[in-house]
């Protein structure tokens, strides 16, 4: 197919096309070359996870301008160009997805080589299509992706669920921590690159993919650039004293753990060196830092705390909400201007929707609706 050919409909899609090349190969770059960070000057993101991003961005401009120059000048989707294109586009793009996603659940580094692995039986049916043409192994090669789409789709729930419950047992603040809308843009956009890959006809519906691609874009450098590195305190905890028994057996059953005898003056010690010293207005408190200020162990700490039925995070959020309370009261009672958003912002809350969730979670009704009861 050549320019000549192509109709204005056509001609406007490929330009957004390269345009949206161009763009990946921007973003690959930016994430490659710059030192800095252009988007949230005050945190320094994850290596590794930057390194993931630039290759899935490079991976997604090489993707678009080689189907670019397929449908230019052969568009013989029957050819082995076709079958060979498409068996690149899908591994190396799940690949870079997989890698990218696995980067950003900084609560343990997950092993690779099963996602490499999962991929050579797709590429072996493909092979096997070119080689021997059959309509049986394109099916084959077409319904394995999928399956293996959808256990990596179950698989990352799980694996978000898990690092959700690592962040509130070891982080006061989560703003920016949490990870499920880039992990949802990024599941349904590989879902439409393979509706998309399986009904390429469409182009209203080729149009609409290209606009998600570009959204994803958005927010997959949003997310790195916003993503704090946690690495460091992984590092602090591995040096971190542990209880004797845990030195003895890493890996001990929830059971055996519930056994071990916890120090009695836990509380009083996070009552003399936490809540009358009002450290739970720092920002960015981890369960390390409070263990350390309080003079006992990590794991004796974390332990106290499930003993509770409550995690970190929830400790840290009720003291700043009883500390919110505290300042409301004082402030209506002295007649004062009432800023809920100050107050939350001088409870230790950076983010006033952050405040207003827990707060609902813990009260069970709205900020506002609790300050006009309370005002009554």
């Amino acid at each position: 197919m050549f320019l000549e050919q192509l109709s204005a409909e056509v001609i406007l899609f490929f330009m957004l096309y390269g345009g949206l090349a161009l763009t990946s190969l921007i973003a690959s770059i930016y994430l490659c070359v710059r030192k800095g960070n252009a988007f949230a000057a005050g945190v320094t993101p994850p290596l590794r996870l930057r390194r993931w991003a630039a290759s899935l961005f490079f991976i997604a401009f090489l993707g678009h301008i080689w189907w670019l120059l397929f449908y230019l000048y052969s568009n013989d989707i029957h050819s082995v160009y076709y079958l060979l294109l498409s068996e690149l586009d899908c591994v190396l793009m799940f690949i870079t997805i997989a890698g990218t996603l696995f980067a950003m659940l900084q609560d343990r580094e997950r092993p690779f080589w099963p996602i490499i692995m999962a991929t050579l039986p797709y590429a072996v049916f493909v092979l096997l299509n070119v080689l021997y043409p059959s309509d049986l192994f394109m099916y084959i090669a077409i319904a394995y992706f999928l399956l293996l789409y959808l256990l990596f789709t179950i698989y990352m729930v799980f694996a978000v669920r898990q690092y959700g419950r690592w962040l509130r047992d070891n982080y006061a603040d989560l703003e920016h921590k949490e990870v499920w809308t880039s992990h949802v843009l990024v599941i349904v956009l590989f879902l439409l690159i393979i509706t998309y890959g399986l009904d390429a006809g469409d182009l209203l519906f080729s149009y609409l993919v290209q606009l998600f691609f570009l959204v994803f874009i958005c927010l997959l450098l949003w997310r790195v650039e916003t993503l704090p590195q946690l690495e460091n305190v992984l590092e602090e905890q591995e040096d971190c004293p542990r209880a004797p028994e845990m030195l003895q057996e890493p890996n001990l059953p929830a059971r055996t753990q519930q056994s071990i005898t916890i120090p009695s003056n836990i509380q009083q010690l996070l009552a003399e060196r936490c809540e009358s010293t009002l450290l739970y207005l720092k920002h960015d408190l981890t369960l390390l830092q409070l263990a350390q200020t309080v003079g006992t162990n990590r794991f004796y700490l974390s332990q106290y705390f499930s003993r509770q039925g409550i995690t970190y995070n929830a400790y840290i959020n009720n003291l700043r909400i009883n500390h919110f309370m505290s300042l409301y009261r004082e402030a209506a009672n002295d007649q004062k201007p009432i800023s809920a958003q100050q107050l939350a912002s001088d409870s230790g809350y950076r983010s006033y929707s952050t405040f207003s969730l827990a707060f609902k979670q813990r009260m069970g009704r709205s900020v506002s609706t609790w300050m006009r009861e309370t005002a009554k």
